[in-house]
């Protein structure tokens, strides 16, 4: 029965990647993106055959893929040049924590690792839940204001939005958080933030290194309070802005205790 899954596959992006060899799945995989970090001996095993946006057909078509995933409409006309050669495709698109866990459930049926990932899953859903208990106890929010990307400002997507809340924070422009394209998150005015005033700034520059001196500098931004506290942090990008297990564990976990830490300096200061 097991010879009817999937045998070799193609992972355009980073999370599926991760989840494959998180259920011990990582032999079926014969082609990465060339922007895997995670898990790190990826990069040493597997060829690398695409980018985000570009994909070396020729090469993939080499490999006999039996499928090849991909995510998002970015990634659409790499997929329908794919599916015109007569290579199984599949695209996920997931946005949110929900769809994170669809995400893993579908790839774990696809490969015949049903409940493997549901294992997986239970064990991130007791995290949350033992997370959400612990901050609801506490009488205030941080606001939190997470910057995706400094030219223009563009704010957090979905599931980053709602790790924040989970890890006890308020989202500072929760208008843009369901917004799945990131030119409907642009922040056009860099004032708003000022007049927002979070508490809290976390940048992950899309594969970018984070220059908070860049932003201190940016006219009136000396006013907010998380300047002023010096409250600006850093998470990189393989651990928040792939929406798989990375944003699910170390993710969640930097971004909780960037919270918890403001917490402790309020009751110190």
């Amino acid at each position: 029965m097991s010879d009817y899954y999937p045998q070799r596959i193609i992972c355009m992006t980073e999370e599926t990647t991760e989840l494959l060899y998180l259920l011990g799945e990582q032999d079926r995989i014969v082609g990465i993106s060339g922007f895997t970090v995670r898990p790190p001996q990826a990069r040493k095993e597997k060829p690398r055959v695409s980018a985000f946006t570009s994909a070396k057909i020729d090469k993939i078509l080499e490999l006999k893929p039996d499928l090849v995933l991909g995510f998002s409409d970015l990634q659409a006309d790499i997929a329908a040049d794919l599916i015109r050669q007569g290579i199984p495709v599949h695209i996920f698109n997931q946005r949110s924590i929900k769809q994170i866990f669809s995400m893993v459930l579908t790839l774990g049926a696809m490969v015949g690792c049903q409940q493997q990932a549901q294992q997986w899953l239970e064990g991130i859903e007791q995290k949350i839940a033992d997370i959400k208990q612990i901050v609801a106890s506490r009488d205030s929010k941080p606001k939190v204001y997470f910057e995706e990307w400094n030219d223009p400002l563009i704010t957090g997507i979905q599931w980053v939005s709602e790790l924040i809340e989970v890890a006890g924070g308020e989202e500072c422009f929760p208008e843009c958080s369901t917004q799945s394209l990131a030119k409907y998150r642009i922040i056009e005015d860099q004032s708003e933030v000022v007049k927002r005033n979070p508490d809290i700034i976390i940048a992950s520059w899309c594969g970018k290194k984070f220059n908070p001196d860049h932003m201190r500098e940016r006219d009136g931004w000396q006013q907010i309070t998380a300047v002023k506290n010096n409250q600006l942090h850093e998470i990189k990008s393989p651990n928040i802005l792939q929406p798989g297990p990375a944003a699910l564990t170390d993710g969640l976990d930097q971004i909780k205790a960037i919270i918890d830490n403001w917490h402790l300096s309020q009751q110190q200061g």
